[in-house]
């Protein structure tokens, strides 16, 4: 009998430039829809876990990334429960008007990556794992939808060794 690898959450991580502040009139159908898409959120199976600010509903008033940044980070159980809400429920009537209020983004703006069911990843951690999608391209650190890992090819273990004599490489 093998043992099992430990059960591990998918996080996500996306970020949004705004057009305008979130208190201007032009803003205010996302800010109106963000307390039923979060309690959506909240109810789909396979939602562990979302970033909020501390005595509020939501992480908008985070502003980690920039002034005009706000950001999304959250555990789930898979794939099909990430992609299900954001792509089988009301979440994506929020992505059909994303442009309303918020600036394209040339670089990338979602990270997924894995995590050990049971941890909460940080907001320094989902920051570092987006700036690595954005340096080095998808990988089983940071990845996309369309560039998926399974957990199993993330783990350390599942990772080829470096060959005999390869240079190490120095991130700063």
């Amino acid at each position: 009998m093998t043992a099992s690898a430990p059960a591990a959450h998918l996080a996500q991580l996306n970020v949004a430039t705004l057009r305008h502040p979130l208190d201007d009139p032009r803003t205010t159908p996302f800010t109106e829809m963000l307390a039923p898409v979060n309690a959506a959120a909240d109810g789909t199976p396979g939602f562990v876990w979302r970033l909020v600010e501390e005595g509020t509903g939501d992480a908008t008033g985070l502003r980690p990334a920039g002034e005009d940044v706000i950001v999304n980070l959250s555990v789930w159980e898979s794939r099909e429960a990430l992609w299900d809400f954001t792509y089988r429920s009301g979440h994506l009537e929020v992505l059909r008007r994303r442009r309303e209020w918020f600036h394209r983004h040339v670089e990338a703006h979602l990270v997924l990556w894995w995590i050990p069911a049971g941890q909460l990843p940080t907001v320094g951690e989902a920051l570092e794992r987006l700036a690595h999608l954005r340096a080095h391209g998808p990988s089983p650190r940071a990845f996309t939808f369309a560039s998926f890992c399974t957990a199993a090819e993330a783990a350390p273990s599942s990772r080829p060794e470096p060959a005999a004599g390869a240079a190490a490489v120095q991130t700063g």
